[in-house]
């Protein structure tokens, strides 16, 4: 790596809250390696930042496609020092109707890869450097038909705790953040569903949804010098959405399907 400038790897930072945090550790002047399982949308994002930004592949169901991101970074960059992880997806089924298989699907994305994310870039990462994986208001607030998404979300919040506890020694700080609605293509299908968003804004006190670049911004506040004595801490970022009731999601899906 030349001079002093950071290297943040950004793992699902091909779109979404991911292009986000992209954009914001750019701004602060890191070199960003946007990796994605879209790896054609990484390089297109990666060349709208432009040099030294880069793209790259990556699988986070793939224990193999991970190890060999990190390894990649190191040989490129010689080092790294920041990674954040917001690869995730979601499905909407009530647990007694949820296809087992796809139930599999939505866990292996969503904490299995927060695990093999946090395991290959947490044995790479330069002494002293911080990891943030994105959870969800969702780790903390159930939600109908959402069963695996929350079961997933909740595993990393004590995912991040456990990870902080083991990297601490070498000084590696562990977060996580956790967004309340942000319209993004994951969540553009939910908010498709009539009364869906304004029933989330409704419980909201801050009376809005948020911003991707709300969380790119949080994200880059965890990574950065400022967040030195912060680690096991997940930051509910929702407008205090957590402070009241989660929409049924469920019930407005069956309405809106007659």
């Amino acid at each position: 790596m030349s001079g002093t400038r950071r290297v943040s790897v950004v793992v699902g930072g091909a779109s979404g809250l991911g292009w986000a945090t992209a954009q914001a550790l750019a701004a602060a002047g890191d070199t960003v390696v946007v990796a994605d399982i879209d790896e054609g949308g990484a390089r297109s994002r990666a060349a709208e930042l432009g040099s030294p930004h880069s793209g790259a592949y990556v699988d986070v169901t793939d224990e193999g496609s991970v190890e060999a991101l990190f390894a990649r970074v190191v040989d490129e960059h010689g080092a790294f020092q920041c990674a954040v992880n917001c690869a995730g997806t979601s499905t909407l089924s009530p647990i007694v109707d949820h296809d087992a298989a796809e139930w599999r699907r939505i866990v292996d994305i969503c904490l299995n890869g927060a695990f093999l994310v946090l395991k290959h870039a947490g044995k790479r990462v330069d002494d002293g450097g911080a990891l943030v994986t994105l959870t969800s208001l969702n780790a903390r607030q159930p939600g109908t038909g959402l069963g695996a998404y929350c079961a997933s979300k909740a595993g990393i919040v004590a995912l991040t705790e456990v990870a902080a506890l083991e990297l601490g020694p070498r000084r590696v700080r562990v977060n996580g953040v956790a967004p309340g609605l942000v319209v993004t293509p994951l969540t553009e299908p939910a908010m498709a569903i009539p009364g869906v968003e304004d029933e989330y804004v409704e419980n909201t006190p801050l009376g809005r949804s948020g911003r991707p670049e709300e969380i790119g911004a949080a994200v880059r506040y965890l990574l950065s010098d400022d967040a030195a004595w912060i680690t096991g801490e997940t930051l509910d970022i929702n407008g205090g959405a957590h402070l009241r009731r989660y929409p049924d999601l469920w019930s407005l899906v069956v309405k809106a399907m007659g």
